[in-house]
């Protein structure tokens, strides 16, 4: 019987549960057993928290809750259930209480490009451009890599921008925060200040992109391993 904690694995706007792929694979070969990533539906923060919480509920025991960039978000509202352990925010928003992932300072700053690369289709959901992914998000990986992803690419809803957190678990959790200093979808300053507010356990900076847990994925099942040892 293993002691680890289950990882339950939240995802952001612009890609699907596959996006923790390779730290899935990574977690998995250090003897983590009960791995889930969330697929949510991106239409509504109330929508993606309770997708979150159903999967929590399914799990025996305690769980530890890791979110890419919105996904922080997710856990942030989604991260109160009793058998919830602890927080990871990777390259993550982590909202306070009443406030929007569209109200946090420079979230979309990337002083060069990664704004204007932004844009609503006629049904109200919100893409990268499929020829700037590469360079906005994904820029220290393949560009092949980055055009599967470009291609795939998981639209959120604009409106979820606008959906303010409740009751941030992080003010009742252990949280770790994982900064990427070449983010260029959240400004590296705001999520520097987003850590610093929530006060976490760790804050591990990376030289990445916004897409870290893609290019840096032995980082962060490091930091995801430490948060499970410090609970456990």
């Amino acid at each position: 019987m293993t002691s680890k904690p289950s990882i339950v694995l939240v995802h952001g706007f612009w890609g699907g549960a596959a996006h923790w792929a390779k730290v899935i694979v990574e977690l998995n070969r250090r003897g983590y057993e009960s791995l889930h990533a969330v697929e949510n539906p991106l239409t509504s923060l109330s929508d993606d928290a309770e997708r979150t919480q159903k999967m929590i509920k399914q799990v025996d025991g305690p769980v530890l809750l890791a979110g890419h960039s919105y996904g922080g978000a997710v856990i942030t509202e989604a991260g109160n259930l009793p058998n919830v352990v602890g927080l990871v925010y990777v390259a993550a928003f982590a909202p306070d209480a009443g406030e929007s992932i569209g109200q946090i300072g420079d979230w979309r700053v990337a002083e060069s490009a990664a704004a204007g690369n932004i844009a609503p289709d006629s049904d109200g959901y919100i893409w990268i451009k499929k020829d700037k992914y590469h360079e906005s998000f994904y820029q220290d990986l393949p560009a092949d890599e980055a055009l599967v992803m470009a291609v795939t690419q998981k639209a959120p809803v604009g409106s979820t921008t606008a959906d303010a957190v409740n009751d941030p678990a992080w003010k009742h959790k252990p949280a770790w925060y994982q900064v990427s200093t070449s983010d260029r979808m959240i400004h590296p300053d705001s999520e520097r200040q987003m850590a610093e507010r929530m006060q976490p356990q760790t804050t591990l900076e990376l030289d990445a992109s916004h897409a870290s847990l893609a290019s840096q994925p032995v980082a962060i099942a490091d930091l995801i391993d430490q948060a499970a040892n410090a609970l456990g």
